[in-house]
């Protein structure tokens, strides 16, 4: 959204997302969108992977201005920040991410995401993977121990499943056949959870 001319080879950090950690430009492609100019970039970050971003949406920043960003913004830039005590950190832990409870995404997309959260039960490397995710950290064992990220793992778990399961119930509702091509395309983890949650299976 800003005005900013991005190159390969930047580093930056999305305002609207400060969790996906810093960013490296790979690829800037000059774009137009509703009759202005813009860029359509490949990001590498540190803690979410490749994206492809519009700056006709994305509110991104130089990697210089993060300490500021964190500054006026220390909830979203660390959850863990605000966090006081083992309440409010059990809190965010168990957080369900926006993109699997959003109202305003249609409810396949949401339903997709959440049973992409499965596949922090497999392989070793997942749990760590999920801690620094919640935590926005990118050492989660630097603050906890393993026990403490398996026993909020647990819960999460759990939140999860009665997720799935609620959407579930609504998209066999609205879209009866949409259940089993999901089921067809899921991971191990995921069809466990769709057979639990879908009773008309």
């Amino acid at each position: 959204m800003a005005d900013e001319l991005w190159s390969k080879g930047d580093r930056l950090v999305h305002s609207g997302k400060p969790e996906w950690g810093l960013g490296h430009v790979l690829l800037a492609e000059p774009n137009i969108h509703e009759g202005k100019q813009c860029q359509r970039l490949t990001i590498r970050f540190e803690r979410a992977g490749m994206k492809t971003i519009s700056t006709a949406f994305a509110d991104l920043r130089p990697s210089d201005g993060a300490s500021s960003v964190a500054q006026e913004r220390p909830d979203t830039t660390d959850p863990l920040a605000m966090a006081s005590d083992a309440a409010s950190v059990a809190e965010v832990m168990m957080r369900l991410p926006e993109a699997m409870t959003d109202p305003f995404t249609p409810l396949r997309k949401r339903f997709a995401a959440s049973l992409d959260g499965y596949r922090f039960g497999e392989g070793p490397s997942a749990l760590l993977d999920w801690a620094a995710i919640q935590t926005g950290m990118k050492d989660p064992l630097s603050r906890f121990n393993r026990h403490e990220l398996e026993s909020w793992f647990a819960k999460f778990r759990i939140e999860l499943d009665q997720h799935v399961k609620k959407l579930a119930r609504d998209l066999r509702k609205s879209e009866p056949a949409a259940i089993e091509q999901f089921f067809e395309k899921a991971s191990p983890s995921a069809k466990v959870a769709i057979k639990k949650a879908d009773f008309g299976r």
